[in-house]
């Protein structure tokens, strides 16, 4: 589970008070934050051979986050090979010069670089955080004439015509249904054809369930024949298509089903050849591994991507979860559902970090009291896993992370069954947080004056304190009750009492169930508030705090600011909702404003939010947090709701869990707060999340060097242009073969599919 920051999605966005309101959510700001991840003095720390790892795994990450954009839209990959193509022929200083010359303002050539920043970015022209769609802010006439005037235009005329002319209506359309990522009607989705509906997918994951298959490396296409019967195919991630091959797991799974009247095909070999290249650098990077751990985990990794099975990857993970406190640390594979409207499709992600010796020791110390303080949660001790299993917990410097986003934190693998009975891994991304989420005073909204220095000079050490306790507390703790494939549970039954009935447990989790396959589109986000409600909750154990060196006022400021931001982030989070389809589309904020909700039904003055005008005369919010209450107040209401949280994940309880969650969730103008209107109002005063430059390594004879780039959009389209330097044109040319071989699914983008499945 990934951890992006409370409140950090602002970066900058004066811009966005420009047009009119509905047009600034779907362009990035000309003056959006750009930060360089800067990784050099860790680099530099590395052995020869511990540079040669980790340039190989880099190598792996980049290639496979290609796939990101297969999973995005059906449009992603044609604008990603056709940014590669313009950029690649031109940088973007001699670019400039041919736009001017064509006629666009310097406003609108850099609104473009924005844009194709923001792709490269996002890995797709969807949000990654939110799942907005974006869109270049110039006129499209002026764009087409840059780029098929452009230098890749007169080297391949008929290939960027050919690409413009596939994407460039789909790059500016704002249609309904484009606008965000979502099912059927909702929106736009490629992991489903684009006739699947809700009905589809809940129909799939039985069937999945069934057949003790798990989601995370599939997606759905959806056939309708003559007779206007569905026929399903179930696709896995592999580098092994149809061919035949040695008997392994998956291919006696490789069949026709027929399930609930529905035929079902599982086939395999989605992103086959962006899979072989990350396997070609898995291989080289296994001759530098560090010990058998790594050799094994390795190995394992390379033959899920080859032949399509979550199981090798389950069993890369555990060597992966007993390689405990590696110099270069990373991960790979499909891991977060945040981005399936259903919930439970992986993103392909991989991150390369190196250690932070300085910080993981003030992490070391909280694992080492980890298990006297989950004591103090607050649910019986028969809700909490049978034994504490000591993960480690180190602070990272990224050196590479890509996929469509880099969070804050992580807390992995995501497979219940390994972090019930093997444990897991917390890693705190120490030098993304320290960019990502520099805040600068006149940026800040919503806050009284005299909040706003103590914020500043307290939100970077609170941070650590949540991202610590949220990942390692947080996801780390409670008890799923089982009943395994034999019919045994991991409870006992007669004497487990549900504290919220004070009966015995009535519902528990089946053989081939999980958190994600049960909980679907809630899950995500119901247990990122369960990890935040821990991480406030704990904050005010003093033990904690003196953990991370704090004690008396500063402490208590600790303590107050962390509230503070979690309170702001749920104000925040009213952008990430759409009242049209009455939906949230981020998991981590919806989460931030549940808890807002329960921390507001508390009373007493707790927190306050009051509408203002602006001293710019438009509308204006302001929060408030009665500091000598969070104790008294606060901590009370925390403590029910988390035990209520816990106790409907331990025991399976779907229908209670969503009354409870969706309950909570909702978004309407009812008084006193009015939340709809709010909503306007943090729109007009949003700011774009800031764009990350990362670093490119590069092999010179047996010696990796560090190659870095300015913290600018061209800096960053920079640093895409030298990613791929030996097969760059091919792997635009995959990149378009692989969408159009499935472009029928989407085709006609305005038609949104009809109800029944």
């Amino acid at each position: 589970m990934g951890e992006p920051e409370a409140g950090s999605e602002f970066a900058n966005g004066e811009a966005a008070a420009a047009g009119p309101m509905a047009d600034t959510q779907y362009i990035l700001p000309n003056d959006i934050g750009v930060s360089s991840l800067d990784c050099r003095e860790a680099f530099r720390l590395l052995s020869p051979t511990e540079r040669l790892y980790a340039h190989h795994l880099s190598r792996a990450a980049w290639y496979g986050g290609l796939a990101v954009l297969l999973q995005t839209s059906p449009e992603a990959p044609y604008i990603y090979a056709l940014l590669s193509r313009l950029f690649r022929a031109q940088d973007p200083d001699q670019l400039r010069q041919h736009a001017l010359a064509e006629g666009l303002t310097e406003e609108e050539y850099q609104a473009f670089l924005v844009y194709a920043a923001g792709v490269y970015s996002n890995m797709g022209n969807y949000k990654s955080f939110g799942d907005t769609k974006f869109v270049p802010n110039l006129p499209k006439e002026k764009l087409e004439r840059v780029i098929l005037g452009s230098e890749a235009a007169q080297q391949h005329p008929e290939e960027v015509r050919g690409l413009w002319q596939t994407c460039g209506e789909l790059m500016f359309s704002l249609e309904p249904r484009l606008r965000h990522l979502g099912l059927g009607k909702e929106g736009i989705t490629t992991y489903f054809s684009g006739n699947c509906t809700m009905e589809d997918a809940k129909l799939a994951q039985e069937f999945l369930d069934s057949q003790n298959l798990s989601a995370y490396n599939t997606r759905l296409f959806k056939e309708v024949d003559g007779e206007g019967k569905p026929h399903y195919e179930v696709r896995l991630a592999s580098v092994l298509g149809s061919e035949p091959s040695l008997d392994s797991e998956v291919t006696s799974k490789l069949k026709s089903y027929e399930f609930r009247g529905s035929p079902f095909q599982v086939t395999r070999g989605d992103y086959a050849p962006i899979l072989q290249k990350v396997v070609e650098q898995l291989e080289k990077a296994k001759a530098y591994a560090a010990n058998s751990h790594q050799g094994q985990m390795l190995a394992q990794y390379i033959e899920s991507f080859t032949q399509g099975s979550i199981e090798a990857h389950k069993r890369g993970s555990r060597f992966w979860i007993q390689d405990k406190g590696p110099i270069v640390e990373s991960y790979i594979g499909f891991i977060e559902s945040y981005r399936d409207p259903f919930g439970s499709r992986g993103e392909f992600e991989g991150f390369v970090a190196v250690v932070n010796k300085a910080m993981s020791a003030k992490f070391e110390r909280l694992v080492a009291s980890a298990e006297q303080l989950l004591k103090e949660l607050p649910w019986p001790p028969t809700f909490e896993k049978d034994k504490f299993l000591t993960p480690d917990f180190t602070s990272l410097d990224v050196l590479t992370f890509a996929g469509s986003g880099i969070p804050a934190g992580i807390n992995i693998p995501n497979y219940d069954d390994l972090r019930q009975t093997e444990g897991f891994k917390n890693v705190s991304l120490g030098n993304v947080l320290a960019v990502a989420y520099a805040t600068q005073r006149e940026k800040l909204t919503f806050l009284e004056e005299d909040d706003k220095d103590l914020y500043i000079l307290w939100k970077g050490p609170s941070f650590d304190v949540q991202v610590g306790l949220h990942e390692l507390l947080g996801h780390g703790s409670g008890k799923l009750f089982v009943q395994d494939e034999k019919g045994a549970f991991n409870f006992d039954q007669e004497t487990v009492i549900n504290p919220e009935t004070g009966e015995q447990i009535q519902s528990w989790y089946r053989s081939g169930e999980t958190w994600d396959s049960k909980f679907s589109t809630i899950a995500s986000s119901y247990e990122e508030c369960r990890a935040e409600s821990v991480g406030l909750y704990l904050c005010l154990h003093p033990q904690v705090l003196e953990i991370f060196g704090f004690e008396g006022a500063d402490a208590e400021d600790v303590i107050y600011v962390n509230w503070l931001n979690m309170v702001r982030a749920g104000l925040l989070a009213l952008e990430f909702y759409t009242p049209e389809a009455f939906n949230w589309r981020q998991a981590h904020m919806q989460a931030r404003f549940v808890i807002l909700r329960v921390l507001l039904e508390a009373g007493e003055g707790l927190i306050t939010i009051t509408p203002t005008t602006g001293s710019d005369g438009r509308p204006d919010a302001r929060v408030r947090l009665d500091r000598s209450k969070i104790r008294s107040v606060g901590k009370p209401a925390l403590e029910r709701f988390l035990r209520r949280l816990q106790v409907l994940k331990s025991t399976g309880d779907v229908a209670g869990g969503r009354a409870l969650y969706e309950g909570y969730a909702a978004v309407t103008d009812a008084p006193p707060e009015c939340f709809l209107t709010l909503r306007d109002t943090v729109l007009l005063r949003k700011e774009s999340r800031k764009l990350i430059v990362q670093p490119n390594t590069r092999l010179e004879g047996s010696d990796v060097q560090l190659l870095e780039y300015e913290a600018s959009a061209a800096g960053l389209i920079r640093s895409f242009s030298e990613r791929f330097p030996e097969d760059g044109p091919e792997l635009e040319e995959i990149l378009t073969q692989l969408a159009t071989a499935d472009a029928r699914f989407w085709k006609g983008p305005s038609e949104a599919p009809s109800g029944q499945a």
